[in-house]
């Protein structure tokens, strides 16, 4: 697998040409998944709030599905919050590269995904490639951030092993790739995270990957998005009382 980050013009906030922001990518192999960072997608779409309108810890509240108080994070460092069926620090709302605006995510990351695919694939003629949407979240008990995916299109997001078997003959019960995530991670390290100018990638030679040229149907065992209480990880986010959140309803 191959990563290339591309180095763009600065963009600026409240709102820009994400388009013409896209023309800095000269070319695109065939079976290729360009990776777009959530915040240059959201100052396109205009989804940027002055911080002099509304203290963060209201927006937050506003934009998140649910929402965790400061105080119940060690040395209240964030708020932790359910937003879009994934669990995520602040909404996604982001300060950083963003010029005295709140930046909060796209209004519907996969279609936004969709309408990037739409765009590249047109544009340079291709029939093959995908589209991921990234951020950068934190796992537990680790330190530093990590890229994961919060919309994608043009591929299955999951590689299922079940039913196969592995080295020995041992046949898996549970093992499924998670597609979207794992490229986002290593998109995310290229593109960096402070002032490296770097907010498109283009991975190729991707092994593993199968492309569809339509929206992916999550069904039953092949679902990509988990429900909450299906989750393996249920008992720790039922533990705590969660408060209910705007779900950015009035945006």
């Amino acid at each position: 697998m191959i990563v290339k980050a591309i180095k763009t013009r600065k963009f600026i906030p409240p709102k820009d040409d994400l388009w013409e922001l896209l023309s800095a990518i000269k070319s695109i192999q065939e079976k290729s998944v360009v990776a777009v960072t959530s915040k240059v997608v959201s100052i396109g779409e205009g989804r940027c709030i002055a911080i002099s309108q509304i203290t963060k810890d209201d927006l937050i509240k506003q934009e998140a599905d649910k929402y965790l108080p400061r105080q119940f994070v060690p040395e209240e460092l964030v708020m932790y919050t359910l937003k879009n069926n994934m669990l995520i620090a602040s909404a996604g709302i982001d300060e950083s590269n963003g010029g005295g605006y709140y930046i909060l995510w796209p209004k519907d990351q996969n279609k936004s995904a969709q309408e990037i695919w739409a765009f590249l694939k047109n544009k340079f003629k291709i029939k093959n490639l995908g589209v991921i949407i990234t951020d950068s979240r934190l796992i537990p008990l680790r330190g530093g951030v990590v890229g994961y995916s919060i919309g994608y299109f043009g591929f299955k997001p999951i590689k299922d092993y079940r039913g196969k078997k592995d080295l020995f003959g041992r046949e898996f019960k549970m093992e499924t790739s998670n597609i979207p995530d794992s490229l986002a991670s290593a998109a995310v390290l290229e593109m960096g995270e402070g002032k490296e100018s770097q907010p498109i990638a283009i991975i190729s030679d991707i092994s593993n990957i199968k492309f569809i040229n339509k929206k992916y149907i999550d069904s039953g065992d092949n679902s990509f998005e988990i429900e909450e209480k299906k989750d393996v990880f249920y008992p720790f986010l039922s533990s705590v009382k969660w408060i209910k959140g705007g779900s950015g309803k009035n945006r």
